[in-house]
């Protein structure tokens, strides 16, 4: 399976930070890396980051509202997102679920609209460190992605599992790799229990303080199929020391 770089800028980027996308991009197609690129941009970024881009590499959104239209100030829809060039959109993601209180029937129906509007999705799935102190990881993941990921959506080969685990996002601490393919294992059977035989080609990415330092490692994992990037992703030359680092595939895996 190609793995997939997708970087979230989140609240970061303003007019200037343009000249990162075009670095990226520019980088990207001269020299390809053996994964797919994606770069999510806040909403006020995103149409000049796609036209920037110019199909070099994906740029996606930070989110979306579940409706297509209406009295909802400030929010965007999934076809807003798509109207202003985005490929991809990210739902569910921790920082959402704790700021925003958004629960897993809110993200299952973020990820219905992205889907009705033509864009892939990053379903985001996560616990926090109390939880898996409590023994808790497997059995929070599988409600997650129970709650969260619409099993048409899953079927449909166009959305991907985002485990993020809270507890290590923005502070430097990385599961062990045991504890990665432990739970990606345990991402796929529940995948493989909603979608068959498609959940078995859906992407699971790892996203927390992902760097070009543990990237080839964690790729290198079973069921890893890419990673969701943070503040690595923010500056051209940061986000390419991480692609330069990627394990080389072919036909029949790494090599």
């Amino acid at each position: 399976m190609r793995p997939l770089i997708a970087g979230n800028w989140k609240m970061h980027g303003l007019a200037a930070q343009l000249r990162e996308i075009e670095t990226m991009a520019a980088t990207v197609h001269a020299d390809p890396p053996a994964a797919d690129v994606l770069i999510c941009v806040p909403a006020t970024l995103l149409s000049r980051a796609a036209q920037t881009a110019a199909g070099r590499i994906a740029i996606g959104g930070e989110d979306c509202h579940a409706e297509v239209s209406g009295a909802f100030t400030g929010d965007i829809s999934a076809d807003m997102l798509k109207d202003a060039g985005a490929t991809t959109v990210i739902v569910g993601h921790s920082e959402r679920r704790k700021s925003h209180a958004e629960t897993d029937a809110v993200v299952a129906a973020k990820a219905g609209a992205a889907q009705r509007s033509g864009l892939c999705t990053i379903v985001c799935i996560g616990e926090t460190e109390h939880q898996r102190r409590a023994g808790k990881a497997l059995a929070v993941c599988g409600e997650q992605i129970a709650g969260s990921l619409p099993a048409d959506l899953a079927r449909s080969g166009t959305a991907a599992i985002a485990y993020e685990p809270l507890w290590a996002i923005g502070n430097g601490h990385v599961p062990t790799p045991d504890q990665i393919v432990e739970v990606h294992e345990h991402i796929r059977k529940c995948l493989m229990g909603i979608a068959g035989a498609a959940g078995a080609e859906m992407r699971i990415l790892y996203g927390g303080s992902v760097t070009s330092d543990n990237v080839r490692e964690i790729l290198e994992l079973a069921n890893v199929d890419g990673v969701l990037i943070g503040g690595a992703s923010l500056l051209a030359a940061d986000f390419d020391a991480v692609l330069r680092t990627l394990p080389v595939r072919d036909s029949s895996g790494l090599r």
